[in-house]
Formats: C-alpha cells, structure tokens, sequence
C-alpha cells in the first residue's frame, strides 16, 4: 500500500520501470460498497431511454478509425452520460435485446465534480464533521500525483465502466495519450476495481515498459467542422520530457499487438492500478456471467504543457480539475 504522503520510493521505482503500480487496498471495503451502490442507483434510476440518442462506446475499431463522435458523446465533458454496449443490440431490430441496466458499457465524463459519491474519490480526506465515515481510510489521490512528478495536476475525465456480463467489449491495445494529449505528453490514469478484476471477466493486460519505446503516433481529435472525430498522425512530441529514447528499439505500430508481450493485471475488488499514458494496455471481452465494475479518472499536468483546442474533450469554464487548491 501507498503511504498516505505518497507514492514509496520502490513504488516510483516500479512505475517508472513498468510504465504501470498495482496498490492493493487503495479503498476500503465501505467505500467500495459505497461506489457499487452509487453506480447501481445511476444505472437504475438515472439513466433512461427516453430522448437517449443511444450511443455506442469504442476506443477503436479493427482499422483504428472508429470512434464516438456525435453531440451526445463530444457534449459529455462536463455532464454524466451513458455509453451503450456494441453487443447489447439486436443485430436483426436495432433495438436494445438486455436491460437497459444490463446495457451500459460507461458513464463518464464528469462523475468527480457532479457526482457526490464519485467525488469523494479525488477529494480524499473524510470530513471533520462524520463519525463514521465510508470512505475513511481512502488513499488519498493529491499525494499520489505530486509522488509521480505532477506540479499541477488536473483531473479532466472519470468514467464508470461496467463490462457488463456475457457482452463487455474487448478494448484493443491502446494508449491513454492518444486520447487525452497533451504537448509534451503527461496523462496518467487511476484505475480502481470496484468489482474483482479476473481474466474470465476482461481485466487489463500490461506491456511493460512499454511507455518507453511506444511512441504516441495518433491521436484521436475533432474534425475541422467540429461535428465528429478522427484518428490522425500526432504532429507534436511522442514522449513525455522525461523518457529520452533511441529510435532503434521503438515498438513499430504494427507491433502493438504481439500477444506474448502482455502480462495480465488481475486485482482484487478496491486496488488501484496507476497507468502511465504512454502504456499499451488491452482488455478481453467479458464472456463470463460476472461483470467488472470500475471507476477510473485521468490526470495531466497543468503546467507547462499546452492542451489542444482540437482534442475530443474540452475543458469546462471553469477549466479542468485542480487535485490542489
């Protein structure tokens, strides 16, 4: 387990070699409990169909281009909206054939700020007043970033995703940077397991070390017209400024998805996995009848490093996240 200062030495040490940290226990039983009822309660009482444009959610297709790119998923950067699972339709009708709460594949986008329950996660410390208090005890996130070398670190997404039983999409080999930019790159991501994460059930796969030789060669952007999305060649640095690397031993594109590279990253149920944004990390489809719950947001730093005007998501007006005040 983190310190409650921080990262440990060996902790860094490890995500700096790796690219990503396992920490078991990051949140206590109560506060995992908490969250699953919290998710139950969107899923079921939140989220309806009615006016729902019914958006399906891909982090990309077989050729890498296909992507969310309507109003209801580009608008969602300051708002809770629901992103349906590929699978959950009838490929005959075109209509839903599981439960709407079955159906989901995420919420997101904006669960730490407007969510009371999910932004308890970033804003860590119980309150004074509470006696007893749920989520006593959660590691808290501020320390963790400053542990990695953030100045300023700014939370600007956090999603819930279900991988929902027998119909969870696979998510191919992929790198959080390409989605979340930043010139120089500096996105890392807080992945938390609500729910056991197994390989029956779609947990994540690691290249390690991959951070260091897997370029951030696309990026996922707006179009010109500002109405839809595309995946383009990333005109700007590939690395952050702290990983200086020779070309020779780079990881070609077509590379990226030599299965014998990967190692599987089965948790428990409150661990938290940190992943660096030039990571290549995968998931399986979930073919099992037990589904896999987690909550995860991204950080970049919010200084010294330039945020595009043409990346999918955009900052609200009160601009992204401050961890510190």
């Amino acid at each position: 387990m983190a310190s409650q200062e921080g990262l440990t030495p060996g902790q860094v040490a490890a995500f700096e070699q790796d690219g990503y940290l396992v920490i078991p226990d990051a949140l206590p039983p109560s506060a995992v409990a908490a969250l699953l009822r919290e998710t139950h309660r969107l899923l079921e009482e939140d989220f309806t169909l009615e006016g729902h444009p019914l958006t399906k959610f891909q982090t990309g297709g077989d050729d890498g281009q296909e992507h969310v790119g309507d109003d209801y998923f580009l608008g969602s950067g300051d708002q809770v909206r629901f992103f349906l699972e590929e699978d959950a339709f009838d490929a005959t009708t075109g209509q839903l054939a599981k439960p709407k709460e079955r159906a989901v594949n995420k919420i997101g986008h904006y669960l730490h700020v407007l969510n009371p329950v999910f932004a308890r996660v970033t804003a860590g410390a119980s309150s004074p007043q509470a006696k007893e208090d749920e989520f006593a005890g959660v590691l808290p996130v501020a320390p963790i970033a400053r542990s990695l070398g953030f100045r300023d670190p700014r939370c600007l997404q956090s999603m819930i995703i279900c991988k929902q039983p027998e119909i969870g999409g696979a998510v191919p080999p992929h790198q959080d940077s390409t989605f979340l930019y930043t010139d120089p790159p500096s996105a890392v991501g807080f992945w938390y397991a609500l729910e056991d994460a197994t390989v029956t059930n779609g947990c994540l796969s690691f290249w390690p070390g991959s951070h260091k030789t897997a370029p951030v060669r696309k990026r996922l952007m707006r179009r010109d017209d500002r109405t839809g999305t595309h995946i383009v060649d990333n005109p700007g640095p590939q690395f952050p400024d702290n990983i200086k690397t020779g070309h020779a031993d780079l990881i070609p594109s077509d590379g990226e998805d030599d299965a014998s590279k990967y190692v599987l990253g089965e948790v428990k149920a409150g661990s938290l996995v940190l992943i660096h944004g030039n990571l290549l990390h995968k998931s399986e489809k979930n073919l099992s009848n037990k589904g896999r719950i987690i909550y995860t947001f991204h950080v970049i730093e919010g200084q010294g490093t330039l945020y595009d005007k043409k990346n999918w998501l955009q900052p609200p007006a009160e601009g992204f996240t401050k961890l510190y005040a």
